[in-house]
């Protein structure tokens, strides 16, 4: 009974350490053979969140917690804090980057959105004209 209860367990654990695209191969399998087994582990997949994180389980653990930007440390304290400087930097830039496209496109939007009021402004009067 014990093999019954484990066996589940070893096939999800032999899945996760080759990564998300074993786990879409064994369903696209299931699927062949007896759709209602592939559909029961695309079930599987959507409610572990297996589909959309990937299947290694550090991402889901206090590790993003202990290490905020996704690196470990390499032990020295120089090189760490030189690291976490620069992708501060980089996050920063990125944002400031992100807040310049913003304005662009809003700047865009409000110029065609003007060209758009002067043609309607220029159509109004000659339609007026037209009607009468």
């Amino acid at each position: 009974m014990s093999t019954v209860a484990t066996w589940p367990t070893q096939a999800e654990t032999w899945l996760d350490k080759r990564g998300k695209g074993a786990w879409i191969a064994a369903m696209v399998v299931s699927f062949i053979f007896f759709w209602p087994v592939g559909l029961a582990l695309l079930a599987y997949m959507i409610w572990s969140k297996r589909m959309f994180t990937g299947c290694k389980m550090h991402k889901h653990s206090s590790y993003r917690r202990h290490h905020p930007h996704g690196f470990t440390s390499s032990g020295n304290t120089a090189f760490d804090a030189y690291k976490a400087d620069t992708l501060r930097r980089l996050e920063d830039e990125q944002q400031a980057f992100d807040a310049f496209l913003q304005r662009l496109r809003e700047a865009k939007d409000k110029s065609e959105f003007d060209d758009f009021m002067e043609d309607r402004a220029r159509e109004t009067p000659e339609t007026a004209t037209a009607e009468q």
